[in-house]
């Protein structure tokens, strides 16, 4: 385990706004890890454990410095007054990094010292690190099949607001260009961004052109414009339209055809491909429109199902898009860690199956 002074700086503990006393008193906790702590209390017992914390995948590692501002904020034990004795002093606690590759198997977190200061809070870190890890490593690989075209951070609608703030920070960390709340982007000060939305459009009539001006000459100063150009199911003509209206304070346009349409420049080209949604021909084709009138530096933003797959495919065809947004997928699948006691009292003691397996990559936290 590295000791090296060259470290790289983690997140402060206040960052994460944690609910400490909730956390303390077991809230959040399994219950019979709640019971077992208070078992060994009750009974004056003080095992000393190596508690080491593994996945089963090839995974970018998230929320590992959220799992230690629960045990730096929330180990410890209730005095008989009530008041709380801090049990981090008493740990020693070894941890890889944010955005760490981490293999199957390897340890990512070691913990040592009094296993009653700390029975509480397994459920809790090992959810930090489950739930990060698996935006990580999905960021990533959308990241890396788009070959350094940004990627744009798009499902705060598919899941709770309340996953919102660490979700944006492992997208960040894992590259993606931007996020859509400020919540997501609140860990490193940053700030949503986002695009001239179709509900925008509706209340302008319909009107896309109307609706991207107002929207432009209000916000252009503080962000790139992008303009949604799918709302009358014509992307070429009406990206075409916006791009002539705005000028200079048109960064982009985006693409978000439904999976069930088929965009009205396509209508005499069917036959040969699958026309429905934002397809390779369909941006082919509007970056021609935009070229051919003159708009060249107009991005081409992409979205709508995209998943790493599907980004991999539009870059192995050279289609044109410039970036990509992503929404749902990026919260598909799992990435579940395991906490186990490897030693007691510095004997090996551990479950059929697992035994210590140290890692020289981890680093003491302090």
């Amino acid at each position: 385990m590295s000791t090296a002074s060259a470290r790289r700086e983690r997140l402060d503990p206040s960052v994460f706004r944690l609910p400490v006393e909730k956390i303390r008193d077991g809230y959040y906790t399994d219950a019979y890890f709640n019971f077992t702590k208070r078992l060994l209390e009750e009974r004056g017992m003080r095992p000393r454990v190596t508690m080491q914390v593994f996945q089963k995948h090839h995974s970018v590692l998230g929320g590992i410095d959220e799992a230690i501002a629960v045990l730096k904020l929330c180990s410890g034990r209730r005095r008989p007054d009530g008041s709380w004795q801090d049990g981090w002093p008493e740990l020693e606690v070894y941890a890889l990094h944010e955005g760490d590759e981490i293999a199957p198997w390897e340890t990512v977190m070691l913990i040592e010292g009094d296993y009653s200061l700390f029975a509480h809070l397994e459920t809790v870190y090992l959810g930090c690190l489950a739930r990060r890890t698996l935006i990580m490593r999905n960021v990533r690989e959308v990241v890396e099949a788009a070959r350094g075209k940004p990627i744009l951070y798009f499902p705060a609608r598919h899941d709770h607001w309340l996953v919102q703030t660490g979700d944006g920070w492992a997208a960040h960390v894992a590259g993606a260009l931007g996020v859509s709340t400020d919540a997501q982007a609140s860990w490193w000060g940053g700030r949503g961004m986002g695009t001239v939305p179709h509900a925008l459009i509706a209340a302008f009539g319909g009107d896309t052109v109307a609706a991207a001006r107002a929207f432009a000459e209000r916000y252009h100063r503080e962000m790139n414009v992008v303009v949604l150009v799918d709302f009358q199911n014509d992307c070429c003509r009406t990206a075409v339209e916006v791009a002539d209206a705005l000028g200079e304070q048109l960064w982009g346009v985006r693409l978000d055809t439904s999976g069930t349409m088929v965009d009205r420049c396509l209508w005499d080209e069917m036959g040969e491909f699958d026309p429905r949604g934002v397809n390779p021909r369909l941006v082919e084709k509007v970056r021609t429109a935009l070229d051919r009138a003159g708009h060249e530096r107009v991005k081409i933003v992409v979205s709508g199902g995209f998943n790493a797959e599907r980004i991999r495919l539009f870059e192995e065809l050279g289609v044109p898009a410039d970036a990509y947004g992503v929404g749902s997928a990026l919260l598909r699948g799992e990435n579940d860690f395991t906490a186990d006691v490897v030693r007691v009292d510095g004997r090996p003691c551990a479950k059929a199956g697992r035994r210590y397996k140290p890692n020289p990559r981890l680093e003491r936290v302090e």
